[in-house]
């Protein structure tokens, strides 16, 4: 038997691929807006956002808007590297229960 493909751990966890997900789509995210879309806290999202950004797979820009500080989110390089790459792995690994499956 060949070897399973191998997923990145830091995306791996479910908050993260969507949060990686949501990233890739655009050019960056307002902090409130990917908490909302993902239905977590600001704590739970801040932890998950840390680990990602230790990884160097998100960069946080703060800016002004509406007399407020807001964050803004971005996928990096590397983030949208290891966030393809993820997926790449998850498909493999359906393709392998796929055949499976079909037997």
């Amino acid at each position: 038997m060949s070897t399973l493909p191998l997923f990145d751990p830091v995306i791996h966890p479910p908050v993260r691929l969507q949060l990686a997900a949501l990233l890739a789509s655009v050019n960056d995210m307002e902090f409130g807006t990917a908490r909302d879309m993902l239905a977590v806290s600001d704590s739970v999202l801040s932890k998950h956002l840390a680990q990602m950004q230790e990884a160097g797979y998100v960069r946080l820009r703060k800016a002004a808007l509406g007399g407020r500080q807001r964050t803004w989110l971005v996928l990096t390089k590397e983030g949208r590297r290891a966030f393809c790459s993820h997926v790449q792995a998850l498909q493999e690994l359906a393709g392998i229960a796929g055949d499976k499956a079909s037997s």
